[in-house]
């Protein structure tokens, strides 16, 4: 890093932004409260207000959200006439998934070969201690040169909407003339990009049915409708032969034209298995962030160990369809789900419930404060030109806040490069992306302050 004061100061951080990282982490903080215990979110939420007001934060305050979470948000106030700029990150996370597949313990942050593992390191507790690192920086070093507001929600990876409907509720609470999105992430490690388009994402649950009960295979197989093979079926529609996504009356022919991702690149990051070949048409970055792409999360159907010789009378799936910026989520979702009734075979029957909706995002980089960053990210990564890419994942929050205030200008960054591996076993961040980022995001709030940019 380089001897600038503000990347000195957060040099000197980094050991207690390990620290309070790794009390984070501790907390079990996924917001599915069937599955995991209430308490670990609200203590995480109790965790970030405690840190809020530590900072001088005014108004800090525990939002209770329509979806049952909590929200955290606070208030720093900065000189008279300040412009004022709004951060968010989240610090729900996924469960951990296969926790026999992880080699140290999911919650607890473990160093290893220089990154720091942990559900949330990177997606997206490390964004609130990047978010930290940047004002304790800035007021080691002349003071916070804008208003900030924070706000830290709890059930982003839920996708159940509770901030974006108390936002509504509230229209004045998060207003801003720019907000920083902590929930992205560079390209790759050590190159520093801002994410510009995010796709949307709907989620639908199916159900088929064919029998008033599971039948012996020997007695009826063969004749006896079996509602698991009309599901697979029905999941097999959705993709053509090349893997591409299908759902009738979707357009899946669109172009990135930003910076492009190499298949062999492609392969290494996502770990794809030797012999295996990549799905779709197009580039890599059409693919993943410029079409259409949907994805069977679970099937509900008997395991294989315990299994009877029995046709089956039901069966489930959940669906997430992404669908990229200029589509719309609720259009795509009657589009899929119509699809899915009309591919379902033998009269079954079929039902549909739409479980969640995100729609997609789109920003404008040629505004101040992008310019404002590039100088930033310039500084903090030496050598390094900012990147625009695309981003294959939803953050809803960002349309929410983009129609409730059109003027302001929003920027997304984040821990979140390929080898974070965000949302499988072995989540890590990169502590020298931390630590980057957090002076690109000092410098740039005074950059932007300034106007210099």
């Amino acid at each position: 890093m380089s001897s600038n004061p503000v990347a000195v100061t957060v040099a000197s951080l980094m050991p207690r932004a390990k620290e309070e990282l790794t009390e984070l982490v501790a907390f079990k903080s996924v917001a599915d409260f069937d599955q995991f215990p209430r308490e670990e979110s609200e203590g995480a939420a109790r965790w970030i207000a405690d840190a809020l007001t530590a900072e001088g934060f005014q108004d800090v305050a525990l939002l209770d959200t329509p979806d049952g979470t909590q929200s955290v948000y606070g208030y720093l106030p900065g000189p008279e006439g300040a412009k004022t700029v709004l951060l968010y990150a989240h610090y729900d996370v996924q469960p951990p998934l296969d926790e026999a597949g992880w080699a140290t313990p999911p919650f607890e942050l473990t160093e290893r070969d220089g990154r720091w593992y942990g559900r949330g390191a990177a997606d997206c507790k490390g964004g609130v201690i990047m978010h930290l690192l940047a004002l304790r920086a800035l007021k080691a070093n002349g003071g916070v040169p804008v208003h900030v507001k924070i706000i830290v929600e709890g059930s982003e990876e839920q996708g159940t909407g509770g901030l974006e409907r108390y936002a509504e509720e509230h229209p004045g609470l998060l207003t801003a003339d720019t907000i920083v999105i902590g929930d992205a992430g560079n390209f790759r490690a050590g190159l520093p990009t801002v994410t510009t388009t995010l796709r949307g994402m709907t989620l639908v649950r199916v159900r088929i049915d064919t029998l008033a009960g599971n039948l012996h295979s020997g007695q009826f197989g063969g004749a006896a409708p079996d509602a698991l093979a009309a599901l697979v079926r029905v999941l097999d529609s959705l993709r053509a032969e090349d893997g591409s996504t299908t759902v009738d009356g979707l357009a899946g022919d669109d172009a990135w034209q930003g910076i492009q991702y190499e298949d062999e690149q492609f392969r290494k990051d996502a770990k794809v298995l030797d012999g295996v070949g990549l799905i779709g048409s197009g580039t890599v970055a059409d693919r993943i962030w410029a079409r259409p792409a949907v994805t069977v999360l679970g099937i509900d159907c008997p395991p294989v160990v315990g299994a009877t010789p029995s046709v089956q009378a039901s069966a489930r799936a959940l669906i997430s369809l992404r669908v990229p910026p200029g589509v719309d989520a609720a259009k795509a979702t009657e589009l899929l789900r119509a699809h899915v009734e009309s591919h379902t075979p033998w009269g079954a029957r079929v039902t549909t419930e739409q479980i969640g909706q995100g729609q997609a995002f789109r920003a404008d980089p040629a505004s101040p404060a992008y310019q404002a960053m590039a100088e930033a990210m310039a500084v903090a990564y030496p050598g390094q030109e900012m990147q625009y890419a695309g981003q294959g994942g939803s953050i809803p929050l960002c349309n929410t806040l983009a129609a409730l205030y059109p003027e302001a200008e929003i920027l997304l960054i984040g821990l979140s490069e390929p080898e974070a591996q965000i949302h499988a076993v072995n989540e890590s961040v990169s502590p020298d992306e931390l630590e980057r980022l957090s002076v690109a995001e000092a410098l740039f709030l005074r950059i932007y302050a300034s106007g210099a940019a």
